[in-house]
């Protein structure tokens, strides 16, 4: 009574926490339906059971063996990554977490995977304080019960922030950038891993946290997102 819960979006007032309210839920663009296999972008059509994939996709080669997304990144989805990214609103993790835990658990068929989140650059942590995708990587995995290894990747040199980039310039930016973490090592051989992050642009960041994980005799790559920069199916 005395602390109503709230939209986590709007504020308005709803009947259970970490909820969203009507009009908040219907512009929040929930990815369903039949998807891109390497990255999760809503697709026109039915699946008729074999992979499909994007153009984006088709036209670029990625080194993960699946991938999906829980939503686009346009209105509230955009809205939720930005509160989460620079806003510090990390209350948002809880609904996030389960709709990209939704979203990846067909992937996994039942076996044990290693879920990992794209890392920061020391700097720009100490700048932000946190990085949003360890946050979210360790919600989803407590939703899917999997270990998770926060630190099992790390940044080798500083980046330039990639947008306004041309695709290209981005996945010139990240050669070389990401490493498995020296200590962690031992942890990915033979294993299936998830990268986590929080939003999939031309996935040059995802691109080259997946490379550094197969250079590390990883099993097997899947990538998940929590939105994906993508034209609505």
């Amino acid at each position: 009574m005395i602390y109503p819960p709230r939209c986590t979006i709007c504020g308005e007032q709803v009947e259970s926490d970490f909820a969203l309210c009507g009009p908040c839920w219907r512009d929040t663009p929930l990815i369903a339906g039949l998807v891109c296999d390497l990255c999760g972008a809503p697709l026109p059509g039915e699946g008729g059971g074999e992979a499909v994939h994007c153009d984006d996709c088709m036209r670029v080669a990625r080194p993960w063996a699946q991938g999906r997304a829980a939503m686009l990144y346009r209105d509230n989805g955009r809205k939720l990554i930005l509160a989460l990214k620079h806003g510090d609103r990390q209350e948002v993790l809880r609904p996030c977490a389960q709709w990209l835990a939704a979203a990846v658990r067909p992937m996994m068929a039942g076996g044990e995977v290693l879920v990992a989140p794209v890392p920061l650059h020391w700097m720009r942590l100490l700048k932000r304080t946190y990085n949003q995708s360890a946050l979210l990587a360790q919600a989803v995995g407590k939703q899917l019960d999997q270990p998770v290894c926060p630190d099992l990747l790390i940044r080798t040199k500083p980046t330039q922030s990639l947008g306004g980039l041309t695709h290209d310039n981005r996945f010139q930016e990240l050669d070389q950038a990401i490493r498995v973490h020296p200590k962690r090592a031992h942890l990915i051989e033979g294993r299936t891993i998830l990268v986590i992050d929080d939003v999939m642009t031309s996935g040059a960041t995802l691109s080259a946290s997946v490379q550094a994980c197969q250079n590390a005799g990883a099993r097997r790559v899947l990538i998940g997102v929590l939105a994906r920069a993508a034209k609505d199916a």
